[in-house]
């Protein structure tokens, strides 16, 4: 779908959007708020209590649902699909900063901060928590209530806790089954080793 340029971003009235400069087409709906020093851009729709950090980047085309956090250190690429709930991470070993022991680790944000990446076309489900430091492959799909502790392939299917491979997706969003063809689509695939691409 191409983008939509022509339309000014849309943020609804009982929502916080403290950056002046979201894509054009996005829309912001009730109570999200979306940090000053974060980018995120055209023709996303970020859903009601979705909070958005300084420092997390949005790309085009992207679908928030309700009641996701996205900190600092998180980026999530064209296209993806984002359910409601999901929970992202950015320190693996968080404590209060105010600790005398803290001080320290927490004096730079290198010390502690873990980037997370959703590739394009990503799906993460309704409730999935995603532990920090991951990379989540272009069309991969982590199934609703999934924890998500490390990389997820391209076109990958998780599920469960710790989330583990259950099979493959298609662009479309089916399920493959080591069908070489898609059902909802017809794309074709090429299976190679313990990975599958689209075909061509």
């Amino acid at each position: 779908m191409p983008l939509v340029t022509d339309q000014p971003a849309y943020v609804h009235p009982a929502a916080c959007c403290e950056n002046p400069d979201i894509g054009a087409g996005t829309r912001v709906w009730p109570f999200a708020h979306v940090m000053e020093h974060t980018i995120v851009g055209a023709n996303c729709n970020i859903g009601g209590h979705t909070f958005i950090e300084d420092g997390a980047h949005i790309g085009n085309g992207v679908i928030i649902k309700n009641h996701v956090m996205i900190w600092d250190g998180v980026t999530i690429e064209d296209d993806a699909f984002i359910g409601p709930g999901v929970v992202f991470t950015n320190d693996r070993y968080p404590r209060s900063r105010h600790l005398p022991q803290t001080k320290a680790r927490y004096s730079r944000c290198e010390n502690w901060l873990e980037r997370t990446r959703v590739c394009q076309g990503a799906t993460v489900g309704a409730g999935c928590v995603v532990i920090c430091g991951v990379t989540i492959g272009r069309f991969a799909m982590a199934a609703a209530g999934s924890v998500v502790t490390r990389d997820v392939p391209d076109h990958r299917l998780v599920a469960g806790n710790p989330a583990r491979g259950v099979g493959w997706v298609c662009t479309c969003g089916q399920r493959l089954d080591q069908a070489p063809i898609c059902p909802g689509c017809g794309q074709g695939f090429d299976a190679d080793g313990d990975t599958i691409k689209p075909a061509g």
